[in-house]
């Protein structure tokens, strides 16, 4: 009798911190018999119960209770270092840096900086509700995995004996390797330039940053397509200069990066990015410094 009474009062104060008599399983708390074989997940037990059960909160399997005004952090700086330096890495290779021209040693960045943790970013972005950085951070993390892929000597995708280098590919062009990376390349640059699009209305150094990637995938994707057609020199330049764009693009990143991490409470100086005269915030800035003007005339 006392263990019934006991119970009636834990499913009271169970109804009583839900708003409802509805135990956490969706099952009415009154048709609950009155002895210890109920569910145990809606967390009710006795005194003279032999077990206390722990008890892990969120992470407690079958059970969640979501956080009211949760604060997230700024995910966009964090895909941005990963894109850039994971860019640089490759871009400096693309421009011959210290005679180095195979581009392996950019695996690993693509795999685990430019790839997972970029494209972690990009799911954080769609926590807190950016759909232009989820989509931009997310892509790019994907595009750095693929490209990984496409390095990695042991799905040797583009190596010797590979599906490019067989005797019947060989026979219809010796060099389709070089058309096929050409027109992986060009997919992103089409992309890249959608993405362009939708920066001119933000700040000259984010779109500075777009616009820079956008021509190197144009000039990485034209020089594959020379070397396809034979003229090598030619190729050699255009693969320098998408470089030279990688390795732009790569510094605007950590520039942009710097400017979202940046604030009084870590930083003695703040950098300008710059926004331009027809978007919002720039409309804002002209209009606060007309006030400004206008307040000093009258005084």
């Amino acid at each position: 009798m006392a263990d019934a009474v006991n119970h009636t009062a834990a499913e009271k104060d169970l109804g009583h911190t839900t708003g409802s008599a509805t135990s956490s399983n969706g099952v009415n708390a009154a048709h609950h018999r009155g002895f210890d074989y109920r569910n145990p997940m809606q967390h009710l037990h006795s005194d003279n119960e032999p077990r206390l059960p722990a008890f892990g909160g969120e992470f407690q399997p079958g059970l969640w209770r979501p956080q009211e005004h949760r604060k997230f952090a700024n995910p966009a700086p964090l895909g941005l270092s990963a894109f850039a330096l994971t860019t640089f890495v490759l871009s400096a290779i693309n421009m011959n840096a210290r005679g180095v021209t195979a581009p392996n040693v950019a695996v690993p960045l693509a795999f685990g900086y430019g790839g997972l943790v970029q494209l972690l970013a990009g799911m954080w972005e769609m926590a807190v509700g950016n759909t232009f950085g989820a989509t931009a951070l997310s892509s790019y993390g994907g595009f750095w995995i693929a490209y990984g892929i496409l390095l990695t000597p042991h799905w040797n995708i583009t190596g010797a004996g590979g599906p490019y280098m067989t005797d019947e590919t060989k026979a219809v062009d010796p060099k389709m390797v070089d058309s096929a990376i050409g027109l992986f390349l060009t997919g992103w640059f089409v992309f890249t330039t959608i993405l362009l699009l939708c920066t001119l209305r933000s700040t000259v150094m984010f779109f500075l940053l777009f616009f820079t990637l956008d021509l190197a995938f144009l000039m990485l994707a034209c020089g594959h397509y020379a070397s396809d057609n034979g003229a090598t020199e030619s190729s050699h330049r255009l693969t320098q200069a998408g470089g030279g764009f990688g390795m732009i693009a790569a510094f605007l990143a950590w520039y942009n990066a710097f400017a979202g991490i940046a604030d009084s409470s870590n930083s003695f100086f703040l950098i300008p990015v710059f926004h331009f005269p027809w978007s919002e915030k720039g409309r804002e800035l002209r209009l606060a410094k007309s006030a400004s003007r206008n307040t000093t005339t009258a005084a």
